[in-house]
């Protein structure tokens, strides 16, 4: 049990039976509070399952298909096809995967990166805080999207490991200062002079008293760090700085408007709305799951 959790305990406070509700189980009662919580965590783990086996329960078809060039909306094709005649769903489904895969990627970095060097900046202070907040002053005067362009020229993005890496690298700098705030704010406070007074380590009190009080803020940048990398990787392909070495929603966006002509041809509408739409419905689903997290990981409205 941390210090601040000590503090707020009453003495006469009973002990908690061993068969307590467990996280998963606590997580569960509130989410379905709201239907909306229930819907959001449905849109993510529904494009989660498509990035993982969709491919395989979908595959694209590899031959083209003239007879199917640009079919319309039907059972057999439920978001029309293309201009080599394979299905818009099919495309959607096999690029879930490198679009989803790092985005992830990307999140973890930036929220690692972020955390850590936010924690000690506002922790330790001195030089430390200098030279943290110099490095995160330079990364936040850098554009993102362009860096991002010019890396993309030296740097292999075929694979959703090195996009989630760049992505990352570039990307982690307005959290290390939040986070720097709030250690600020919380190193303050009672129960970490309390944790002083016990000896605990820096390493404990940074992880065990101070992390707790931020994980809210924390687990919900980790959620817009993935919607942020998704629109950030699709506009790169879209742009067509990227390679078109796989399949991704940024590549339907660009055949779409530069090579099959849907802004201007009703038939190849599909294809361009395609993408959109799963980018919408995606960033909905984030959307009304914040709401969650926030309550899931914040402590006073835990103890409400």
């Amino acid at each position: 049990m941390s210090v601040a959790e000590s503090t707020s305990v009453s003495p006469k406070t009973p002990r908690v039976p061993s068969g307590h509700p467990t996280f998963i189980h606590t997580a569960w009662r509130v989410i379905a509070k709201k239907p909306g919580r229930i819907v959001g965590l449905a849109i993510i783990l529904f494009f989660a399952l498509m990035a993982i086996v969709g491919p395989y329960l979908y595959p694209r078809q590899l031959p083209i298909n003239p007879n199917a060039i640009y079919a319309a909306i039907s059972w057999k094709y439920p978001l029309g096809t293309d201009f080599e005649g394979t299905s818009n769903l099919a495309l959607i489904v096999t690029g879930a995967r490198y679009v989803l895969f790092a985005a992830f990627m990307a999140a973890i970095f930036t929220v690692v990166i972020g955390t850590v060097l936010g924690l000690v900046s506002g922790y330790y202070l001195g030089w430390s805080d200098s030279v943290i907040m110099r490095i995160t002053d330079f990364v936040l005067t850098i554009p993102g999207f362009p860096l991002l362009v010019v890396l993309s020229t030296v740097w292999n993005f075929g694979q959703p490991v090195a996009m989630g890496f760049v992505l990352g690298i570039t990307g982690w700098g307005g959290l290390a200062r939040a986070v720097r705030s709030q250690t600020l704010s919380l190193r303050e406070r009672g129960f970490i002079e309390a944790a002083h007074t016990l000896g605990l380590s820096p390493v404990h009190i940074l992880f065990k008293e101070i992390l707790p009080n931020i994980g809210s803020y924390i687990a919900m940048n980790l959620l817009l760090a993935v919607t942020g990398s998704i629109y950030a990787e699709v506009g790169l392909f879209f742009l067509g700085v990227v390679p078109f070495q796989v399949n991704n929603w940024g590549v339907m966006l660009n055949l779409a408007v530069f090579s099959a002509g849907a802004m201007s041809s009703v038939q190849a509408l599909p294809y361009l709305l395609s993408p959109l739409i799963a980018l919408l419905v995606l960033t909905l689903g984030v959307v009304l799951f914040l709401d969650a997290v926030d309550e899931l990981f914040n402590p006073r409205l835990k103890e409400a």
